[in-house]
């Protein structure tokens, strides 16, 4: 499975930003989904789905989000790599 990428902004009168969570919350909505109107089994959506699920419920999510909304008060760009590695959930933060 490819890492999924979630990248956080701050709302400007322009464009209306997104927090690493509401993000994750997003995707997660477009994942089940997916799922509910696939008719065969959709392998690729159900370990996103999961994926995103352990990082909601886990505890690195908090530290995580304050952490990248520091970043980006700084102006940073800041990506949020969620992958399986081993078969167990993997995040890093990755900061420009």
């Amino acid at each position: 499975m490819e890492p999924l990428d979630l990248r956080p902004a701050y709302s400007t009168r322009e464009v209306p930003g997104r927090c690493i969570k509401c993000l994750a919350e997003h995707e997660l909505n477009d994942c089940l989904r997916e799922l509910l109107q696939a008719e065969a089994g959709n392998e690729e959506a159900r370990l996103r789905y999961e994926l995103l699920v352990a990082f909601l419920k886990s505890p690195a999510s908090r530290r995580l989000r304050d952490e990248a909304e520091r970043h980006l008060a700084e102006g940073k760009k800041v990506t949020l790599k969620l992958s399986l590695v081993n078969g167990r959930p993997s995040y890093k933060l990755e900061v420009s």
